[in-house]
């Protein structure tokens, strides 16, 4: 390999680093220059048909889009009657564009009996490879976090607000939120927690509705209407924020003070 070509391999490999190329998409690397393409006979394109003398030229008819995968019916997730129920719903569901780039749908982890909810934005490159939610460098922080109010995965049900793992772990769109909504609705009428922790605003700002930032929503009981209960909901910041910004610690402390307390009246 010359200078030039291992110039031109960094550079290559440096663009697909600023693109959140992670990883390949299939298991094992192929040499493509080492696959002879199949010959395929060449097709004549279709002609437009000629028009007749005075008549104008007949334009082609436009393609038609391909049809979108319908979103889930109230009927549906009604007959889903349990949460193991609803992830099978779930991974049927071909309505959001994620599930084709993932490799696993990351449903939840932690106790069908929980009385704690915690809700996060979506799965990363580790949850995208166990198949749960939170278990990366981020979710070890979690637990440590849990565990400084006497908690652990025992006793507290996580997911995220999308179950699949966008590319290089843009921001979801408004149309993958859409798309997974309905099922973390039922998610959370199923599970009929005690109390909804949001992790990150964009949790905050999708379930709630609002748009404010996370330190206006942070340290605030709110109200989340599911089905015919009115939850308390309280918005903190993501563990994975607090490994960026170590000093913003002190205030998810006192997010958590504030839901041991809310347990602990609750408990009375």
């Amino acid at each position: 390999m010359t200078g030039s070509q291992a110039k031109a391999y960094a550079a290559l490999l440096a663009w697909y680093d600023a693109m959140g190329v992670d990883e390949a998409i299939g298991d094992a690397p192929v040499d493509r220059f080492a696959i002879v393409p199949e010959t395929m006979p060449l097709k004549r394109p279709a002609r437009a048909p000629l028009a007749r003398p005075g008549q104008p030229p007949v334009a082609p008819a436009p393609a038609r889009p391909a049809p979108e995968a319908a979103p889930p019916s109230p009927t549906s997730l009604e007959a889903a009657g349990t949460l193991g129920e609803l992830e099978a719903l779930v991974a049927q569901f071909e309505g959001c564009a994620l599930k084709r780039t993932a490799k696993n749908l990351c449903f939840s982890r932690g106790s069908a009996d929980a009385r704690i909810m915690l809700i996060g934005e979506a799965p990363g490159r580790d949850e995208d490879i166990q198949g749960k939610p939170f278990v990366g460098r981020a979710g070890k922080l979690l637990d440590r976090m849990l565990a400084t109010i006497g908690l652990d995965e025992t006793q507290v049900y996580i997911t995220n607000t999308i179950y699949w793992r966008p590319p290089g772990n843009r921001t979801p769109t408004p149309q993958e939120f859409g798309a997974c909504a309905p099922f973390l609705s039922r998610q959370i009428e199923l599970l009929a927690p005690d109390v909804l922790v949001l992790l990150g605003g964009a949790a905050a700002k999708h379930i709630l509705g609002v748009t404010e930032g996370i330190m206006r929503l942070r340290g605030k009981w709110k109200i989340y209407k599911n089905a015919d209960r009115d939850i308390p909901t309280l918005a903190t910041l993501h563990p994975a924020y607090l490994l960026r910004s170590p000093d913003a610690k002190r205030y998810a402390w006192r997010d958590l003070l504030m839901l041991k307390t809310r347990l602990e009246e609750t408990q009375k």
